[in-house]
């Protein structure tokens, strides 16, 4: 496979190191430092000083040197002794102290590790199949492709200021191992009457409102993915509803649309980034039928026990780890354990379990031995136990889902059981045979914590979300799953899954079965009034709400963005010689600059070119030169739309990007701490320079 480039920006972490000491000493405030820091995956808790630093993981890979390394950042930069594996693929590490969030980003980055975009309204760490490159039924390793999508929106301009983060999944089979159904975008390897590709499927979500995806495309030749993945994130970004964050993800779009004419709209955007992508380099891997035979696959997420791969001799070790936590002794002993072997790849899961790759037959009783000595082994029957860390660190946990998760048991048929501790389901709650949020319930005027259930969920291409059952109060919680554990024992037919079990059973079936669990009698209340590890009253705490939309979108950011990406567009168009196109772009990026001019002179919005030109003139303090210089790029564009001519062209694109420079340098005057270097035209600034 081929190797992921450097996705570290030396430059960007010094930046980065610099705005933490502006906030410290009040030269940045605190609004857009907080902007500053989730851009690079610094996220707040609820505790007061202290933060999370999300590492981003392309598919869950990693090797002993980057696992070590985050070992290092808990070590030395956590005031905390556990790093916690999530199911989005990532590794999270709390209670940092902001003082020392630089030098965590260093030490990462010193093992080619980002957690640049981990955070805010961006596309997210891409997820994936962990069995990519060596599942026998595979159609293809995805690694270089979902490799070649992260690099492409990293950074990406198009991609900094979403109206919500995106989520994105590859599977390299129609199992769809990834969940793609779950997901904003999902990426599935197809083979179709003869023919291999892609199925994409959007606008899958869990949290409020679960949706399942729909179809976008049955088949995508690989040479068009990136076009097709771009097209579905500009959709997002041109129609998500950017003022109600509780409506912001592409999931509500499919509701606005509908399936029929979010496919319409998605096709509109096709049209643009297939010719604007038309040169960009996709991976040329080997394809196959795969063989859909082979047992062993067919656990969601990651194999419960050792797994042949499909390369002769080598094996799949899975690694347990309890509700996805690892200490510094581990994360250090795993990676000792696995140079000292000649093991260079593992994974993390979206089941917060870890996973070793190309593990000789005569290599997996030496593993076995050392991970026991590390407190560590394979799966057992009953620990398929998801939690996301709940009230212990997130400042959206209403329950402590992670008490309540360690005291949770799959039972004898090895159940998936799935915790969040709020309805934003991190733990994807809705994918599980048996997955819980919390929430607190008012009974008898006492707020008392409760447990939303979901009973038969599957993420995967022949699942479905799973049906939502009765709100449990959480000190009985464990006694309803128990309940829903033996009554599945005793009523499956023919080994069924307890999937089709529960999908068989009648509307308000389990509301019955469990209906003297969940009702609370006055008397009752001394006894289901407190959280798990709590025996004070229950109450929500309120801390400020979460931090995933990041801080209120900075309109002119966001505007210099998406110029960019425009700009990008314009460049490609002209050359492929697509001349209305080219300027159509132009004209793009000059209206969203000068929007950001008058959005900072406190005038009201302008669309046509010549009023926005007229607007600066009257009212800002550049406006003559800034304004005037805009009306004659109006002008020239409307001639060269008539009477094309392309020397004339990318002399005006040289002053437009000019043009762009000089509008950043006022706005950042105006605002000393808007930081749009990232979206600046490298041309000009070129040209500037050499003109200074």
């Amino acid at each position: 496979m081929s190797e992921i480039k450097s996705l570290v920006d030396r430059e960007e972490l010094q930046r980065f190191a610099e705005a933490v000491k502006g906030f410290q000493d009040g030269s940045i405030d605190a609004e857009r430092f907080q902007s500053m820091r989730l851009q690079q995956g610094v996220y707040g808790q609820r505790q007061e000083g202290v933060n999370m630093v999300r590492v981003k993981l392309p598919g869950g890979r990693l090797n002993p040197t980057q696992l070590r390394h985050c070992g290092r950042v808990l070590d030395e930069c956590s005031e905390h002794n556990v790093a916690h594996i999530t199911t989005r693929q990532d590794i999270q590490i709390h209670y940092v102290p902001l003082e020392k969030s630089p030098k965590s980003l260093e030490i990462l980055a010193d093992a080619e590790l980002t957690t640049r975009e981990a955070c805010n309204n961006t596309v997210r760490n891409v997820s994936a199949c962990p069995l990519a490159g060596v599942c026998a039924r595979e159609h293809v390793d995805i690694r270089p492709y979902y490799e070649t999508a992260v690099r492409h929106f990293l950074r990406h301009p198009l991609t900094q200021h979403l109206p919500r983060k995106f989520k994105i999944s590859f599977s390299g089979c129609e199992s769809d191992c990834a969940q793609g159904m779950i997901h904003d975008l999902g990426v599935i390897a197809v083979h179709q009457n003869g023919r291999f590709g892609f199925k994409l499927v959007a606008g899958g979500g869990l949290g409020h409102k679960p949706h399942e995806a729909i179809v976008v495309e049955e088949f995508v030749e690989p040479g068009d993915l990136l076009a097709c993945m771009e097209a579905v994130i500009s959709l997002h970004n041109r129609y998500s509803d950017r003022k109600k964050r509780a409506k912001s993800r592409i999931k509500f779009l499919v509701d606005r649309f509908g399936a029929e004419g979010f496919v319409g709209h998605y096709r509109e955007e096709l049209e643009r980034t297939r010719t604007a992508l038309a040169d960009v380099a996709i991976p040329s891997e080997q394809w196959r039928a795969g063989r859909a035979d082979v047992a062993g696959y067919d656990n969601p997420g990651a194999p419960r026990t050792i797994l042949a791969q499909k390369q002769p001799g080598l094996n799949v070790f899975p690694i347990s780890v309890l509700t996805g936590d690892l200490t510094v002794p581990q994360m250090y002993g795993i990676a000792d354990l696995l140079e000292a072997n000649g093991l260079d790849e593992l994974a993390a899961t979206q089941d917060q379990n870890l996973m070793v790759f190309n593990v000789p037959d005569d290599k997996l009783d030496t593993l076995k031995q050392g991970l026991i000595a590390l407190g560590l082994g394979t799966p057992k029957t009953g620990d398929d136990v998801v939690a996301c860390p709940g009230t212990s660190t997130c400042r959206l946990g209403i329950t402590s889902s992670k008490i309540i998760g360690a005291k949770l048991s799959g039972g004898a048929h090895d159940l998936r059981i799935r915790v969040s501790g709020c309805h934003n389901g991190c733990a994807q709650p809705e994918t599980g045979d048996i997955g819980i949020y919390g929430e607190g319930k008012r009974k008898h005027g006492k707020l008392i914590p409760h447990y939303q259930m979901y009973i038969g969920g599957d993420g995967r291409a022949c699942g479905h979300i799973a049906v939502k059952g009765p709100t449990v109060p959480a000190a009985r919680i464990e006694s309803a799953i128990g309940r829903l554990q033996q009554t599945y024992g005793d009523q499956r037919v023919d080994g069924e899954s307890f999937f089709t079990w529960a999908r068989r059973q009648e509307d308000g079936y389990f509301n019955t079965l469990l209906e003297d669990i969940v009702n609370v009698d006055p008397a009752d209340l001394a006894s289901v009034q407190s959280d798990h590890g709590d025996v004070s009253a229950f109450k929500v705490e309120q801390f400020g709400g979460g931090e995933c939309a990041g801080a209120a979108q900075e309109t002119v950011a966001a505007n210099f963005a998406e110029a960019a990406n425009e700009r990008n567009y314009r460049n490609a168009f002209l050359l492929q010689r697509k001349h209305e196109e080219s300027i159509e772009c132009a004209r793009e990026v000059v209206r969203l600059v000068g929007q950001s001019l008058l959005f900072l002179a406190g005038q009201p919005s302008r669309d046509a070119l010549n009023e926005i030109a007229e607007t600066l003139e009257s009212s800002f303090k550049q406006g003559n030169t800034l304004g005037g210089r805009l009306a004659e790029i109006s002008s020239v564009l409307s001639e060269l739309g008539a009477d094309f001519d392309e020397a004339r062209f990318k002399a005006l694109n040289e002053a437009m990007d000019l043009w762009t420079l000089e509008a950043a340098e006022a706005c950042q005057t105006i605002d000393q701490q808007l930081d749009l270097s990232a979206s600046m035209p490298k041309v000009a600034r070129e040209k500037k320079n050499l003109r200074a």
